[in-house]
């Protein structure tokens, strides 16, 4: 049991070091050629926030275990705002103000209700994963062209501007990248071989541990830029971090996955995990939307977020035992 877990914490050192590396050398590879901030803080930053997810996941499809990667997109949603918002919120009450992030909210829902429709049948097939990854590609086109539109004017722009690396060497940021691109999948090995590891000395399913331990560790990378972004004042980089990170999950971390092995899911999952990121989504909605102005996450709001995750925790756990292993 010791090396199991030596390999999850030492892959999740490695893993978000290595996502950071990646955000920050393609980050400034991309604005030293002249790309504007909003373009990529709305794609490379959500890409690269979502990377552990994305490889972790790739790298459990590949050894043949796609419920671990199923368990890591949609457990990795609910940690984003159950746990990652919900405790940003209780640091610094969130505020909401940019276009960019009210037209995101509806987009969201939708790929959910989606990615919900294509799970009923028990199975994420390679045609499905296909689906899914061809409208991750339409979803990077909108939000290019939607950013181009709003222009630096944007709050969100402004914000991330402030956060690229402005002052990075060409060679520099081009090494970082490199450094990212090669410790990901490497970390990423070293976690999912504990992973699963742990997964049978425990005696429950893949899709148990993807949804707890493996799901919070990929969403550190969300956890440290949200909280950060929030220290700083940058309301909408925080909320906009975890809205495109749970969009990239669905399209992209359960596209690739299906695609290299398609995917059983576990009718418990549709009955419970589902319904729990569903529910953590609509709360946000309605939380962070804003009626008759701007939206506003209050500690109050960020306290129900983290009782909503943690008793989510505890019901995964108690019904484990149900779970095949």
């Amino acid at each position: 049991m010791l090396i199991p877990i030596v390999q999850i914490i030492g892959g999740f050192i490695l893993l978000v070091w290595g996502a950071d590396r990646l955000v920050a050398g393609a980050s400034a590879t991309a604005r030293n050629l002249g790309v504007s901030p909003l373009i990529i803080g709305l794609t490379i930053v959500a890409f690269g926030t979502s990377a552990p997810e994305l490889i972790v996941s790739a790298m459990a499809a590949i050894e043949g275990n796609p419920g671990l990667a199923v368990g890591n997109a949609i457990g990795s949603n609910i940690a984003n705002i159950g746990l990652i918002l919900g405790l940003t919120a209780l640091t610094y009450p969130l505020r909401v103000e940019s276009e960019v992030l009210k037209r995101e909210y509806p987009l969201l829902m939708l790929i959910m209700i989606a990615s919900f429709i294509m799970a009923a049948d028990q199975l994420f097939s390679r045609t499905e994963g296909w689906l899914m990854l061809s409208g991750l590609v339409a979803l990077i086109i909108w939000m290019v062209r939607f950013g181009l539109r709003r222009g630096p004017q944007d709050p969100l722009a402004k914000e991330f501007a402030a956060e690229i690396p402005s002052n990075m060497p060409m060679r520099v940021a081009v090494m970082w990248l490199l450094v990212g691109l090669v410790i990901l999948p490497l970390s990423s090995n070293f976690l999912v071989r504990g992973a699963i590891s742990i997964a049978r000395t425990l005696e429950v399913s893949d899709a148990v541990i993807g949804l707890t331990i493996v799901a919070f560790g990929t969403s550190l990378p969300e956890l440290a830029a949200t909280l950060t972004s929030a220290l700083r004042r940058e309301d909408d980089l925080a909320i906009g971090t975890v809205i495109g990170s749970n969009m990239f999950n669905i399209l992209g971390v359960l596209g690739i996955a299906a695609t290299i092995n398609p995917a059983q899911v576990d009718e418990l999952m549709l009955k419970q995990d589902f319904p729990v990121m569903f529910l953590l989504t609509v709360l946000l909605f309605f939380m962070a939307y804003g009626i008759n102005g701007p939206g506003r996450i209050s500690r109050k709001s960020g306290a129900l977020l983290l009782l909503i995750y943690f008793c989510y925790h505890i019901l995964v756990w108690t019904t484990a035992s149900w779970v095949v292993p």
